[in-house]
């Protein structure tokens, strides 16, 4: 499976994009998918026709796989293979206008994220995982990706969407990170994780994400040297509660912060 998966990832990638990338800084519709009274968790055109469209090619492409997609119901979710689809995370940012959204698409075995892409289109930008490497890519420029390498909070740039996210019984953990670090930026979704494989970012922390949000970004950061798993220092495929480090030391510094809740 692996052999293919990177031209694999890239039509998928290509699929995604004919459906947002026409849509993007276009007047859209955007519902609400949660009640009014409970907050707002958008969702356009854009997202669903997207995952549409990668369903279908999976179809014709890979019959016997399972799909766990945001816009969909679970297909054959206990199959050998799982694919985890968000088509637009970042769906703010993409109604908001700005370019830190990206389609999400991650492939596992048995319950173990193994490949996966994060794809920018407006910008061109690829961050793909393909079982070994994880690799930069634009156009015909290809580069493989490491982590920054460091070792101590205190030298450490952190990321979070925002802290507002964090439940009441899990923000005085990160708190304490985040008084720890050098440096802490907010925003940007998906993109902060791609930043960590780049070596630009060291940390991204974050809550209450779905398996669709972290599936994709776990083999990106780890084949390039990087650490993803929950806050308890379990896989992170199921989502939840996520750290991501540049390196093991860096990811235990961190959780032992996170911990003291």
């Amino acid at each position: 499976m692996l052999d293919e998966i990177e031209p694999l990832l890239r039509e998928l990638c290509a699929v995604a994009a004919r459906e947002t990338m026409p849509r993007f800084r276009m007047r859209l519709d955007v519902d609400n998918k949660e009640d009014g009274s409970n907050g707002f968790d958008p969702v356009t055109e854009a997202d669903r026709e997207a995952e549409r469209a990668i369903r279908r090619y999976l179809a014709e492409h890979c019959p016997d796989h399972g799909i766990l997609g945001e816009e969909e119901a679970p297909l054959n979710p206990d199959a050998e293979y799982c694919w985890h689809i968000d088509p637009v995370d970042g769906t703010r940012a993409f109604i908001c206008g700005l370019p830190s959204w990206g389609t999400l698409i991650g492939l596992a075995r048995e319950g173990k994220a193994i490949a996966g892409v994060m794809h920018q289109p407006f910008t061109g930008e690829m961050f793909l995982a393909d079982g070994e490497t994880t690799w930069a890519i634009r156009g015909d420029e290809r580069k493989a990706l490491s982590t920054s390498g460091i070792t101590e909070l205190g030298d450490a740039k952190l990321m979070t969407t925002t802290p507002f996210l964090f439940a009441d019984d899990i923000i005085d953990g990160y708190r304490n990170l985040e008084a720890r670090v050098r440096l802490a930026r907010y925003g940007f979704d998906c993109y902060a994780y791609a930043m960590v494989a780049a070596g630009h970012i060291d940390l991204v922390v974050e809550s209450s994400l779905k398996s669709y949000d972290i599936a994709a970004l776990i083999p990106v950061i780890e084949q390039a040297g990087g650490v993803v798993t929950t806050w308890t220092g379990e896989n992170a495929i199921s989502g939840g509660s996520i750290v991501a480090a540049a390196t093991p030391s860096l990811h235990q510094a961190a959780l032992e912060l996170l911990d003291r809740n």
